[in-house]
């Protein structure tokens, strides 16, 4: 995998509110705070994994990126270009650059058109592609994933979980773009399917030099896929380093009992190993608490988590976290 210090794309204070309305006259009584103060790089070439609990921001930060919510607050900048202040024909050129490989391969695809529709269809709307030669590189597209061309003709019902998501990602890469939102594209699939998926990803970002942003929650497949990743928690990011250094020395406590819940396959470490069990639940994002977003089940919580919002800071080189007392772990 080829990776430079180019930043494809850069994130700045992304936050997404959804508004909470209430009554006959729908008036504004909260917000969701679904992603809240979100900025990190995407270097080209590279995979990033955005990982955390479910409902934690993951996907809407991945849909946000791509414009998919208009965002609250922040910047998305795009091989230099602010996303968030496009106008709609402008983002529909930018489009054909970003794609999205979606969670349920069942509920992504369209049941009313055939394999070769869906695959066809954003070659169609960009004016790529017309005709004959569509056809053609559907077919190729088809060859691409393992699949047979001459399932061009048949419909998403006719296959398996595995196959459907490979026609996802035929799709997503049907426009030769630079950067892919993958999100959490593996979890709806067998475990004995994953490894394949995750297979045929690194291939074509080998063969096309394609970036991603991989969203998941299963740690180990993103630690395998992963050049740096993210850790997020309740619409902010805790954590953010290179795969082996967060995996071999995380500084943040909700990183090191994530991880902590990991199984070993070695029986005899697994046994000497000692798990960090958090108490209580998930916060409700609608009612978020002060300062550090987790400090409510943190076991090194003190009096300034609750006043003061940790500033995510760099505290070793590419190694950032979001923690007062990140420092007792290094």
């Amino acid at each position: 995998m080829t990776v430079n210090k180019e930043a494809l794309l850069n994130v700045e204070d992304l936050t997404m509110h959804f508004p909470i309305y209430k009554g006959l006259f729908r008036k504004q009584v909260g917000a969701v705070h679904a992603v809240d103060g979100v900025s990190f790089n995407v270097y080209r070439g590279e995979t990033l994994g955005l990982v955390g609990e479910s409902g934690c921001g993951k996907s809407t930060t991945g849909r946000a990126i791509l414009q998919l919510y208009h965002p609250t607050r922040g910047t998305v900048n795009f091989e230099g270009r602010n996303l968030v202040e496009m106008k709609k024909e402008e983002l529909r050129h930018m489009r054909r650059k970003m794609q999205m490989i979606f969670q349920d391969p069942y509920a992504s695809l369209n049941p009313r058109m055939s394999v070769g529709e869906i695959i066809g269809e954003p070659l169609s709307v960009h004016k790529i592609a017309s005709g004959k030669e569509v056809q053609e590189r559907v077919a190729r597209l088809l060859e691409l994933v393992r699949l047979n061309p001459s399932f061009a003709s048949r419909y998403p019902h006719e296959f398996s979980g595995g196959q459907r998501q490979r026609i996802g990602i035929a799709r997503a890469v049907a426009l030769q773009p630079s950067f892919i939102v993958c999100d959490e594209p593996i979890s709806a699939l067998d475990v004995s399917i994953q490894s394949q998926v995750v297979n045929l990803l690194q291939e074509l970002q080998d063969q096309f030099n394609l970036t991603y942003l991989f969203i998941a929650h299963d740690l180990s497949m993103v630690r395998h896929i992963s050049d740096r990743v993210a850790v997020m928690y309740l619409g902010v990011v805790m954590e953010l380093a290179d795969s082996n250094a967060l995996y071999d020395n995380p500084l943040h406590p909700y990183t090191q009992a994530l991880l902590s819940a990991v199984p070993i396959p070695d029986p005899v470490l697994e046994s000497k190993r000692k798990r960090m069990l958090l108490e209580g639940d998930v916060p409700s994002p609608v009612n978020p608490p002060s300062g550090c977003r987790f400090r409510t089940r943190c076991p090194i919580a003190q009096p300034i988590c609750a006043e003061q919002r940790p500033e995510f800071r760099e505290l070793k080189p590419g190694h950032f976290v979001a923690c007062h007392f990140a420092e007792r772990f290094m």
